[in-house]
């Protein structure tokens, strides 16, 4: 297979390798993912699970599910789960997987498969991102209302409004991450939100931790940018008007993303470098 190369930014040829500047190199990629949003790693039993809207992305039609790949992107099931409607946000907490699905949140048991809770959210419009602290508190945004929601003991209660467009989730080290819109935000534990960075061209998608305070960055239109602990952020990839880049997976082990293109039905692998 020839390997393509994305670079940070336009322009920017083999010799800006020689100054530290990071790149994608593709790796495989995965084809007939009807509509996949989501990719989360699972260390736990090392798979990829992949969240597939397969139909509109805001309908209550029992078309989506999700399905699970290898880490060499060869299918181990792509029907794991079906009967969801516009399945999105994945999250993993003592083997238990939480999908966020428009305007309830799935828990399914990862060792026999079973869908052991599906709870309602008062008010949803859209969950889109799901994250988990250390505690089991799950974190689910609503990009449409603009809230973000806060569930303890299966009860899902209203944790922050006026997060406008928010997505991406991810708990880090004490503090909740979000991508609100343009900007990425670290709340605390009192809801303190501090900028961390901003002016993500197409508004924040896909948030995952990179190490040292790093994150990656997926913007749904075709772009991935490299965000640095300090606020600063280089754009790793730009393709805007040939896939999507929804709401990615990171196997910090290998340095390994996985994309999926949404539009494109399927999911793509590089090597952070």
């Amino acid at each position: 297979m020839m390997k393509r190369f994305f670079f940070l930014a336009l322009g920017i040829g083999l010799a800006g390798t020689a100054f530290g500047q990071r790149q994608l190199t593709e790796l495989w990629e995965t084809k007939n993912l009807p509509t996949p949003e989501s990719v989360l790693f699972s260390p736990g039993n090392n798979v990829l699970y992949v969240s597939l809207i397969d139909g509109d992305a805001m309908g209550k039609d029992g078309k989506g599910g999700v399905a699970i790949l290898n880490l060499d992107g060869s299918v181990k099931t792509v029907d794991w789960i079906t009967g969801m409607d516009s399945p999105k946000g994945l999250a993993i907490y003592k083997d238990m997987l939480y999908v966020a699905d428009l305007t309830s949140v799935s828990v399914i048991d990862i060792i026999t498969g079973n869908e052991i809770n599906k709870i309602e959210f008062p008010g949803a419009v859209m969950l889109n991102d799901v994250t988990i602290d250390d505690n089991g508190v799950v974190y689910v945004s609503d990009t449409r209302s603009g809230k973000i929601y806060q569930m303890r003991n299966n009860r899902p209660t209203i944790y922050m409004e006026n997060t406008k467009s928010v997505n991406g989730l991810k708990y880090v080290n004490g503090a909740l991450y979000a991508l609100v819109g343009p900007e990425l935000w670290k709340i605390d534990s009192n809801k303190k939100s501090t900028v961390v960075a901003k002016g993500f061209e197409l508004g924040g998608d896909g948030l995952e931790p990179v190490g040292n305070g790093d994150f990656l960055v997926t913007c749904w239109g075709g772009l991935v940018y490299y965000v640095k602990a300090d606020g600063s952020f280089e754009k790793l990839m730009d393709v805007r008007g040939k896939m999507n880049t929804a709401d990615l997976g990171f196997h910090p082990q290998t340095n390994t993303v996985y994309i999926p293109t949404f539009n494109n039905n399927s999911v793509k692998a590089y090597k952070l470098n």
